[in-house]
Order: structure tokens, then sequence, then C-alpha cells
């Protein structure tokens, strides 16, 4: 008789559970979804355009203020911060996406 009880005890306890586990298995994201959310990371981050016109624009003021040739140096000037700028932009972009997709896994 005691094994009756303890039986449908069990069986409700488990059908009281079961919803409770499948639901929190329901709200982590798969592989693709943190995929999806770092992507979406890395759009909204400055890329490489961003960075190569930052980079221009104080690479032209600080050639222009450095060089005896203001005209010439501001061009020189603006050429590399323009590649280091792409370079930088690039990099943060992909570390956006990187951190995006980590912060994503750990909640796993």
């Amino acid at each position: 008789m005691q094994l009756k009880h303890l039986t449908e005890a069990l069986a409700a306890l488990v059908v009281a559970v079961a919803p409770a586990m499948t639901a929190v298995a329901a709200e982590r994201p798969s592989e693709a979804d943190c995929a999806a959310r770092a992507d979406r990371a890395a759009r909204d981050a400055t890329g490489v355009t961003g960075g190569a016109v930052r980079g221009a624009v104080g690479g032209a003021a600080f050639g222009a203020i450095v060089s005896d040739k203001s005209s010439k140096g501001a061009k020189r000037g603006a050429a590399l911060g323009a590649v280091v700028g792409g370079a930088a932009g690039a990099h943060n972009r992909n570390e956006a996406y990187k951190r995006a997709y980590d912060e994503c896994m750990r909640s796993r």
C-alpha cells in the first residue's frame, strides 16, 4: 500500500517539475542564436569604414599641424590615418563579435 502512495507521489512530482525544466531548457540560446547575437553586435560596432574616416580626419589634422607644408602633410596624415583607423575599426568589430558570442555561450 505504501509503495502505491510513493509511486503516485513520485509521478505527481515529475508532472509538476517537468514543465519547469523544459521551460529553462527552452530559454537557453543555441550556438546559432549566439552567432546571430554576435553578428548583430558586430554590425553595431564601428567597422573598417568608420575607423578609416576617423583616422583620416585625425591624421589630416595631425599632418597639417606637424608638417612644414601643411597641405602635403595633411594628405600624408590622412592616408596613414585611414590605414591605421581602418585596421583598428576591423579589430574593434572582431572583438565585439567575440565578446558577444562568448557572453551568450556562457549564459547557456
